[in-house]
C-alpha cells in the first residue's frame, strides 16, 4: 500500500521516499510495527477479552500451578493475526504472489481456529472445531497453496550452474527462470530433489501427476506444521517464542534465496520476488515477539486455535515457497517431537491394551512438555519416570526455547554443511 504511494513520491524526487525501495528499510519498518500493534492494541484485545469473559476453562490433570490459568483470557491469537496484517499491507507489495498467499494463509486458518475456540469458550463444548472440518480446511488451504505455485506464471526459480576449469569450480552462474518442482534436500552436496521424480512411472501424464503429488505433499505439511504448533501450545510462551525462532530463520533464508548473488555464492537456487517474504518474516517475528510480553510465564493471555494453528499454516507455506519444505523437521523439531509424543502415547497405549487388557504409558503425559511437569513415581504406568520431580513451567519453556535455537542455527548450517 505505502509502497506505490512512495514509488510515485519517488518519482516526483521527493526526499526520502526512495527508501521504500528498499527491503532492508521496510522490513525493519514492519518488525517495528508489529511489535507496536502487538503491544499496544494487545491490551485492549486483552481487556475486551475479559470484559466478554472469553476465558480458558482448564481440567484439573495434576500439574503443578494449572488451576491458576483458569479464567485467563484465550483467542488471543487474534492480537498475532491484527499485527502481521496491518505491517505486511502497509509496507510489502501486495500484487506479489508470495505475499497474497501469506495473507491468504494467514486469514484462512485464522479463521478456521477463531471459529474452534468461539465453539469452546461460547457453545462450552470442549471439543470445538469437529477434527474432520479443521482438516478439511487444511486441505483446502493446501489445495490453494499448491494449485496457484503450479497456476501462476510469476512461481519461477533459476538454479544454478557450476562452472569448471580443470575441474575446479570457478564460479556459479544462474539458469534462466523456469516452472520447477524441485526442493531442497538438506545436507547433500547436490541438494536439489525434483517431485517428478517421483511421478517418473507416469510417462504421458508425468507433468500432471507431479503437481498431484506436489498437492498432496503440501497439503500433508500444512496439516502437519499446524497440529503441531497446535500441540506445543500448552506452556506459556513455548509456542510464541519458538515460532519466533522459527520466523527468523526463514526470514534469513528466504532473504538468501532472493539475492541473486548470495544465491550464487551458497549454490541454493535463486528464486526471483521472494524477497518480499523477509517483510511478512519481519512482521511474523514482531507479532510474535510481542505477543510474549503478555503471554510470558505468567500469562495474562493465551493464544488458543486462533493463533496457533495460524502460526504453524504460516510456517508450513512460507517454508514450501522457498523450497525449504524438507527442512522442516529440523527447523520445527520442537513441533515435530510435541506430535510424535503424541502418536507414540496413543499408539502404545492402545496396542497393549489389546495385547494386556490394560493400556501402558510412555510418558507420564504428552504432549511431551507436560511429562516434565508431573511428578514421576506416581502409579502411572510410564517407562520414562523421570524427572521425578515436576520441572517449573518456566524453565521447561526456556530450555525449549533453546533448543529452538539449536535447531534454527542448524537449519541456517545446512546452507554450507554440504
Amino acid at each position: 500500500m505505502l509502497y506505490d504511494l512512495f514509488h510515485y513520491l519517488d518519482k516526483l524526487n521527493v526526499p526520502g521516499a526512495g527508501m521504500f525501495q528498499y527491503i532492508s528499510f521496510r522490513s525493519s519498518m514492519a518488525l517495528i510495527f508489529s511489535l507496536l500493534v502487538s503491544t499496544i492494541f494487545g491490551r485492549k484485545i486483552i481487556n475486551k477479552l475479559q470484559l466478554l469473559q472469553i476465558g480458558e476453562s482448564v481440567r484439573d490433570l495434576g500439574l503443578a500451578g494449572q488451576m491458576s490459568k483458569k479464567g485467563t483470557p484465550t483467542m488471543g491469537g487474534i492480537i498475532i493475526i491484527i499485527a502481521i496484517l496491518i505491517p505486511v499491507l502497509l509496507f510489502a507489495r501486495l500484487n506479489n504472489t508470495y505475499i497474497i498467499l501469506m495473507l491468504v494463509t494467514t486469514i484462512w486458518l485464522g479463521c478456521i481456529g477463531f471459529l474452534d475456540d468461539y465453539i469452546k469458550v461460547f457453545k462450552k463444548d470442549k471439543e470445538g472445531l469437529k477434527g474432520r472440518f479443521k482438516v478439511v480446511g487444511q486441505v483446502g488451504l493446501g489445495l490453494i497453496v499448491g494449485l496457484t505455485l503450479y497456476l501462476s506464471p510469476d512461481v519461477m526459480i533459476r538454479e544454478n550452474t557450476e562452472i569448471r576449469k580443470n575441474d575446479v569450480i570457478t564460479s556459479v552462474e544462474h539458469s534462466p527462470a523456469i516452472k520447477s518442482t524441485k526442493t531442497t534436500i538438506p545436507f547433500m552436496k547436490n541438494n536439489n530433489f525434483d517431485y517428478r521424480d517421483l511421478a517418473s512411472f507416469m510417462t504421458d501424464h508425468r507433468t500432471a501427476a507431479t503437481w498431484i503429488i506436489f498437492v498432496i505433499i503440501t497439503i500433508f505439511i500444512v496439516t502437519a506444521v499446524s497440529n503441531g504448533a497446535n500441540l506445543t501450545d500448552g506452556l506459556d510462551g513455548l509456542a510464541a517464542g519458538n515460532s519466533a525462532i522459527i520466523g527468523v530463520t526463514l526470514g534469513i533464508l528466504a532473504y538468501v534465496s532472493s539475492h541473486v548473488e548470495y544465491a550464487a555464492y551458497l549454490n541454493i537456487m535463486y528464486i526471483p520476488y521472494c524477497e518480499e517474504l523477509v517483510i511478512f518474516a519481519s512482521a511474523f517475528i514482531g507479532a510474535t515477539v510481542g505477543f510474549l510480553w503478555y503471554n510470558a510465564f505468567p500469562a495474562q493471555v493465551f493464544m488458543g486455535d486462533t493463533g496457533s494453528l495460524t502460526l504453524g499454516g504460516i510456517i508450513a507455506v512460507f517454508a514450501i515457497i522457498i523450497h525449504k519444505e524438507l527442512l522442516l523437521p529440523v527447523l520445527c523439531g520442537i513441533f515435530f517431537v510435541e506430535s510424535l509424543s503424541v502418536m507414540m502415547q496413543v499408539t502404545y497405549f492402545k496396542y497393549t491394551k489389546r495385547k494386556t487388557g490394560t493400556g501402558k504409558r510412555i510418558f507420564k503425559m504428552t504432549p511431551i512438555h507436560h511429562h516434565f511437569q508431573k511428578p514421576g513415581n506416581t502409579g502411572i504406568d510410564a517407562i520414562l519416570q523421570k524427572p521425578i520431580h515436576p520441572v517449573p513451567e518456566s524453565k521447561i519453556v526456556v530450555r525449549f526455547w533453546l533448543v529452538g535455537i539449536i535447531l534454527a542455527v542448524l537449519a541456517i548450517a545446512t546452507l554450507k554443511m554440504r
